[in-house]
């Protein structure tokens, strides 16, 4: 998948938001192709399952039609991710159906492949079984600590991106990331050759409970 630099570079995000409210349909175009990726991602953990594309597809066209309300200055992504998530909510209150470990699972195995053919069948079935441990402990969080575990670990969003997508002060980002990571600790063991998580800072916690974890156990509710 493109990436923001590759697709806008040397142009700049807001020199491209700019040729978007002058008219330019291509330059849209350029943050889709740059975006898409990580919205589908981002769909898939908030638990859209099968219609994390159609989820997707809404939410570029709301950000289209908002975009004369966007800040000038901020960033795009995170704007965007809080509709990706608005419109997952939407599409399951609509469906009338309830998010799950399971079915966030098969959605982003089918997403993307998780362990390559060629890997060690015993490395594969560790992580798998790691994996699964994830899922498990995410699910028994609340539903704002699943949030910013996701946005930070798995979308790999910083601080400030976290706080604008989810309209939460930095602060509070810290302090529920916080207490997200310490029950994560309590509730998986350490990756193999990780230190005991208990002693470490939450940034630290983080990295070792997402070991191996970034590209198959996202979730949120």
């Amino acid at each position: 998948m493109a990436t923001y630099e590759t697709t806008a570079a040397g142009a700049g995000e807001a020199a491209v938001i700019a040729r978007v409210r002058a008219g330019d349909a291509g330059a849209y175009a350029e943050l889709v192709r740059a975006y898409t990726g990580i919205a589908l991602r981002a769909a898939a953990a908030f638990g859209a399952g099968g219609d994390a594309e159609d989820v997707v597809q809404t939410a570029f066209f709301k950000a289209y039609r908002a975009l004369g309300r966007f800040e000038p200055g901020a960033s795009f992504r995170p704007w965007l991710l809080r509709i990706v998530l608005n419109e997952t909510r939407n599409a399951l209150r609509s469906a009338g159906r309830r998010r799950c470990a399971t079915r966030r699972e098969a959605a982003l195995t089918e997403a993307e492949p998780l362990i390559p053919e060629s890997a060690d069948p015993a490395v594969a079935a560790l992580r798998e079984e790691r994996r699964a441990l994830l899922l498990a402990a995410l699910d028994r969080l609340s539903t704002e600590q699943r949030l910013v575990v996701t946005y930070r670990y798995l979308l790999e969003m910083d601080e400030a991106e976290t706080a604008e997508a989810l309209g939460w002060p930095r602060g509070t980002v810290k302090s529920r990331l916080n207490r997200a990571l310490k029950k994560l600790s309590r509730l998986l063991p350490p990756p193999d050759g990780s230190p005991d998580l208990t002693g470490l800072t939450a940034p630290h916690q983080g990295r070792a409970l997402m070991k191996d974890d970034k590209r198959g156990a996202r979730c949120a509710g």
